[in-house]
């Protein structure tokens, strides 16, 4: 049976994260706002939960999720080969709706799906998703939702797809965007926006001139 917490109660809001840092350390899933929609989670390091977030969206391996992670900083142990130009996008787009694919650190125990030995990373400008990632960690998430269903901008349209599937609903309010992120690939010989979002490629330009639109 799924529960459901409105963290708009600042009086039950620690309690709350508390829980649901427990919840993902048992291996059970969550769902929570970003910034942008609302995602499900899972502990990035778990195979087996990464698996039932998967499961849960009706999605193959062949769609990994994205880790959330609470600071800039982490993107050091996640990826291989932090560059001048990953530092520069994250200085001036995070927190916020930019995801970052780059490799992923060959040491890191995880299997989050068919990767290729890639990894796509954000940190969102949230207050309760950075509240709860500062608890539990980097986060496997992405978009709660059913495969092929749009992205839920509530809580309520989040339960609706994914019931039970998901142990709790934090509920922070209606996400107003509604727009995922922009996905900007730099794990090939040219950067890529594989997504198009609320940051445009003229922006990215000005860090990264040669990147190629192909969401365009």
């Amino acid at each position: 049976m799924s529960r459901r917490f409105d963290v708009s109660q600042a009086e039950i809001r620690e309690l709350v994260f508390d829980e649901c840092a427990r919840v993902v350390d048992t291996g059970n899933l969550l769902v929570i706002p970003t910034d942008t929609v609302y995602g499900i989670a899972a502990d990035a390091f778990s195979a087996s939960a990464v698996a039932a977030l998967l499961a849960a969206k009706g999605r193959g391996r062949d769609m990994p999720p994205p880790v959330l992670v609470p600071r800039a900083e982490t993107i050091f142990g996640l990826v291989d080969g932090v560059d001048e130009t990953v530092l520069a996008l994250t200085a001036k787009f995070w927190p916020g709706p930019l995801t970052i694919i780059a490799n992923a650190q060959p040491s890191l125990d995880w299997d989050l799906g068919d990767t290729h030995g890639t990894v796509a990373v954000r940190m969102p400008d949230d207050e309760s998703a950075l509240a709860l990632l500062g608890r539990t960690g980097p986060l496997a998430v992405s978009s709660a939702n059913v495969s092929g269903q749009p992205a839920a901008q509530t809580a309520d349209e989040a339960q609706e797809m994914l019931g039970d599937d998901v142990d709790i609903y934090v509920d922070g309010g209606v996400r107003e965007s509604g727009m995922s992120s922009t996905i900007i690939d730099l794990s090939g010989d040219a950067p890529r926006i594989l997504r198009r979002g609320p940051i445009s490629a003229e922006e990215l330009r000005e860090i990264v001139p040669e990147l190629i639109d192909l969401d365009g």
